[in-house]
């Protein structure tokens, strides 16, 4: 059977509080993108630690993919999900719009949840550095963009997806926490919200 492990809202605030310092003195984004759903809540509650006196707020940008399948349950009301093989967008950038020249020659930090199998990572960073090239080229500017990650937590596991050397390299891939392999269980993905945090409280915490 599956071990799930229940983290809450206040833990989530709190992991993007700890790791903010770091975000904003060694990425120094200037816009994030959020990969949904899990990346949506950590890039917002992140944006307020990463807010600076004069300063505006960070714009996020979202993309959606989608790589999870729900396997069958012996228990319809607690189905198990598993990592798919294939990425599937559901939500991207327009690329006929201002969004991408937008994107060129910025510090950008893609935001998710977790690393599982890096999978869904790979193919973010790919396809966005493949499309901001192409925006750059339309410009005709030899402008560095440069991607950063961040996630909530990172599975201590062999990964199926690679991510740049230069990225990991330079320092540029944080994760706020590292854990064993096991099924983490999001606040948002809750449909009774304190049954979710009674289990969370009932054990250990991640």
């Amino acid at each position: 059977m599956v071990e799930k492990v229940y983290v809450t809202y206040n833990e989530v605030h709190k992991l993007c509080q700890a790791s903010a310092d770091r975000i904003l003195n060694d990425f120094k984004p200037n816009l994030m993108i959020a990969i949904g759903g899990g990346g949506y809540v950590p890039a917002r509650i992140l944006r307020s630690f990463l807010k600076r006196p004069t300063a505006p707020n960070i714009p996020i940008q979202a993309i959606g993919l989608s790589l999870y399948e729900q396997l069958p349950s012996s228990s319809p009301s607690n189905p198990v999900e598993a990592p798919g093989t294939k990425v599937t967008r559901t939500q991207w950038l327009d690329l006929s719009s201002l969004e991408m020249a937008n994107l060129v020659g910025k510090n950008i930090l893609i935001v998710d949840e977790v690393d599982d199998t890096r999978t869904t990572l790979e193919y973010a960073v790919r396809e966005l550095q493949k499309d901001v090239q192409t925006a750059a080229d339309k410009l005709g500017t030899n402008e560095k963009t440069q991607f950063s990650i961040f996630v909530l937590h990172n599975k201590d596991k062999t990964k199926k997806g690679h991510l740049p050397k230069d990225m990991m390299d330079d320092g540029r891939y944080l994760a706020a926490r590292t854990v064993s392999d096991v099924w983490i269980c999001y606040p948002w993905e809750a449909t009774d919200i304190d049954e979710h945090d009674r289990l969370a409280a009932s054990q250990a915490k991640y």
